[in-house]
Parts: C-alpha cells; structure tokens; sequence
C-alpha cells in the first residue's frame, strides 16, 4: 500500500501574535509542524509497521505545500519515519481552498496512492474543508475525525469509527479513499493493522524523532514541484477581510452564598 500524508507548517499557537492595521504581525513568529498534521503521520506509520516481525506494510510519502527553502517542518516528518517527501513550491497562504485541494488530489493522482491520510483541520485558520474537497476531486469515499481506524488487508477496505454527539460511528470504506484523523487516533490501540498483534501497544501520542531517524531524514529523497507541473492555476477565491481581537471579558464577581449566585446568573448574567 502507498500512503500520502499532507503535512503543513503554522505559526506557533502557544505564541500570542500581534496585530497590526486589523492583520496579524508574522514578522518573527515561529513555525512549528500542525498537531494534527503529526497525528496523521503517527497514524500512516502505525498502518506501515509490522511488530510482529517482517518488513513494512506500506509506503509512507509526506507532502507539503510550502516555499522549497522553508522546509525544516518536512525533514521532521521524515526524522519519525516517514519514507519519503514531495515539496510543492508555492505561499500557502496566497492559495485559497480549493487551489491546496487540487494540488493534493494531484499529487495523489500522480503517485497513484491507497490512501490520503490528512489532519481534521489546521491550527492556523480551522477550515476543515481540504479533506472533503480532496475526497471529491478524486471520486474517492471519505471518512473523517477518526478515533480508530482497523485495516482489513484481505479485504482491501478499513474500518473507521469516529466520535459523534451521541456515541461512537463505524465506517466500512474500501481502498483508496481519504481519511482524515482527530487526536484520540494517537492511542495505544487506535490504529490495528492486521499484521500487528492485536495486544501490542504503542505509547500515547504522536513519536518523537530519534537522533538516528534525525541523520536518515537528510538521506531521504524529497522531489519539488510547482503547481504548473501538476496544471493547478493558483487561485484567491477566499480572503481574509480582517482580524481583531475579541472583547475584553469583565472581571469575576464574589458571591457570598449559592442563593446570591443563582439570582445573579439569572438576573444580570441572564443564563438561567
């Protein structure tokens, strides 16, 4: 199996941005991998790996959308395992939805991949939207926000279970197809591959990059395109119209009993 994983770079979110003219101040942030983006990489290896002995499963190929030269973000994806990479040369923050959509539903046209594995959303601007748009342009089946996902090698097809309001839904989709992947994927047991022993059980989270995983990444082969080479024509279809921080919150009151509490909540906060 051949598994495309899009990874994206983001100004850290634990850093507080300023603004400036209503536009938020990048000069000097500090880019750092998408979370969900390293979730879906955790999940592409664990499909690819065999602990039960033997060689891998799959082919795991990260791909970015992002300027050639400003790549470290690629490199640390490899350094966890991944086999290989494809830098696509363009600002991702001058394409708008559909443009990153087309570029991805063509890279994995091209590749002639299984499975496109993505983040639910991106941190920087929580679209949402890449994943489905992706499944569409392909004529693929979608599953998204998976929590647990179980590959049925004979079958060539998955099992997908996803958290909803009122429980857990499971998906049966056959290959290829998209998948896109919500945190609780990186659990011990969340990703069972057939070949792993049902009762193996990885740490929690997504792994960190080892020194030896750190030297091979500089060995593995990342190609750059530009989007002329896979025919998109960049597009602005989507603009930002502004940015503003949101109303400052009033400070908190003291109360001296639950009876003061209540009438407060019901009379001045209104929210009983």
């Amino acid at each position: 199996m051949k598994i495309l994983v899009t990874v994206k770079r983001i100004p850290d979110p634990d850093v507080h941005l300023k603004f400036a003219n209503s536009e938020l101040d990048m000069s000097g942030v500090k880019w750092v991998q998408n979370a969900f983006d390293e979730y879906a990489v955790e999940t592409a290896l664990r499909l690819a790996e065999n602990k039960g002995g033997g060689g891998k499963l799959a082919e795991v190929i990260v791909l970015s959308i992002c300027p050639k030269d400003q790549r470290q973000h690629v490199t640390q994806f490899l350094a966890m395992g991944a086999d290989r990479g494809i830098v696509v040369d363009a600002d991702d923050t001058e394409l708008d939805t559909l443009s990153v959509s087309k570029i991805i539903a063509a890279v994995a046209k091209d590749e002639a991949v299984d499975l496109c594995i993505l983040g639910k959303l991106s941190q920087d601007n929580e679209g949402n939207q890449v994943g489905q748009r992706v499944a569409a342009l392909l004529g693929q089946p979608q599953a998204c926000f998976a929590a647990e996902i179980e590959w049925d090698q004979a079958g060539n097809r998955l099992t997908v279970t996803r958290e909803v309001d009122d429980g857990a839904e499971t998906k049966r989709v056959p290959l290829p197809t998209v998948i896109t992947v919500d945190l609780r994927i990186v659990l011990p047991q969340s990703v069972r591959n057939g070949s792993t022993p049902a009762d193996f059980a990885y740490n929690e989270g997504p792994r960190l990059a080892s020194l030896r995983g750190i030297t091979m990444a500089k060995r593995k082969k990342v190609k750059v395109l530009n989007p002329s080479d896979l025919g998109v024509v960049s597009g602005a279809n989507e603009k930002r119209c502004g940015v503003e921080q949101p109303p400052s919150r009033p400070s908190g009151q003291m109360v001296a009993s639950v009876e003061e509490l209540v009438e407060k909540l019901s009379g001045e906060a209104k929210v009983l």
